[in-house]
């Protein structure tokens, strides 16, 4: 099982919320990945705070490559209005894109990847 983790996670993590012995344990077992996505919402606010190390370690994580499906995202996003699932944004698409594509499990809080998993089949934590 590969967990990918959403910057939602990584955040909370890094204000040490309430998933952070959850993300601890998922990392000493070394299921987590992450992809370029995630890292572009992550990196620049860590740039500016000097918090190299914690880039270096990000940049040390199982990475998982993006081969957008632009189909996908335009049938999900079709999918979510649809559904009422509104103000989801392309990259939280391309994110479950990405979930699917590799057979990843999604670790993260938000909440319209609840929403959405009602209607299209992926593993979420």
């Amino acid at each position: 099982m590969n967990i990918l983790v959403d910057s939602s996670i990584w955040i909370d993590y890094f204000r040490s919320g309430i998933n952070s012995d959850k993300l601890d344990g998922y990392i000493d077992q070394n299921l987590i990945c992450i992809n370029d996505l995630i890292l572009s919402e992550l990196v620049p606010f860590l740039k500016v705070k000097k918090q190299f190390r914690v880039i270096q370690l990000l940049y040390n994580i199982t990475r998982i490559p993006l081969n957008i499906n632009w189909q996908n995202i335009i049938n999900f996003q079709t999918l979510c209005i649809k559904n009422g699932i509104n103000k989801v944004g392309i990259s939280d698409l391309i994110i479950l894109d990405n979930v699917i594509q590799n057979d990843l499990v999604l670790f993260t809080l938000d909440k319209h990847f609840s929403l959405i998993n009602k209607h299209i089949n992926f593993e979420i934590l």
